[in-house]
């Protein structure tokens, strides 16, 4: 093998592993998103036209990371139909003197149903800003794909815990287009 030969192939492996490290967050969050995997839910457009007589507890989590709000779920479980539509509030309170930008990650446990747990609205779409002193109740509209019952290795599943945690978004820069709830 000549020397420039060589060269082009390591070049090109170089070029192919940078492009790959670019690409990997966005496949990962694809990957996450249609498999479930981590607990990652879907969104939906639609609610399902079925729903069944399988019953499913969903419970309700909230946590902060270095935010200086209060934040938390306004009822702790809510048992469900597969299928059915969920309405659940969080309500978050600014307890700091300023307007504070946050946004929300979450995730469901078990993993395993997380493909099957879908929003049809949620706070957690977007950057929000929170007034000083100012208390906010936020939405979710959920359901949990009837689908969940046709797989044997789900059927242990009574629970599903629905979790947040609301980040402050000041501290990272670029952050996403705010939407104001004051």
């Amino acid at each position: 093998m000549t020397n420039s030969r060589l060269v082009t192939i390591l070049t090109a492996l170089v070029i192919g592993m940078l492009g790959l490290a670019f690409a990997s967050k966005p496949l990962y969050d694809t990957f996450c998103r249609v498999t479930g995997f981590g607990g990652t839910t879907r969104t939906a457009t639609a609610a399902p036209d079925t729903v069944l007589e399988r019953t499913i507890s969903v419970r309700f989590d909230a946590n902060t990371a270095d935010a200086p709000v209060l934040f938390r779920p306004l009822q702790n479980n809510l048992p469900i139909k597969l299928g059915e539509h969920g309405l659940a509030f969080y309500e978050v309170t600014n307890q700091s003197n300023r307007d504070v930008s946050l946004i929300a990650s979450y995730n469901v446990t078990p993993h395993k149903a997380g493909r099957f747990f879908n929003k049809l609205e949620c706070f957690c779409f977007e950057e929000r800003v929170i007034a000083a002193g100012a208390t906010k109740r936020l939405p979710v509209v959920f359901f949990v794909d009837p689908a969940l019952d046709e797989e044997r290795n789900l059927d242990d599943i009574r629970t599903i815990t629905l979790s947040y945690t609301f980040f402050q978004t000041d501290n990272f820069p670029g952050a996403a287009k705010s939407a104001s709830l004051d």
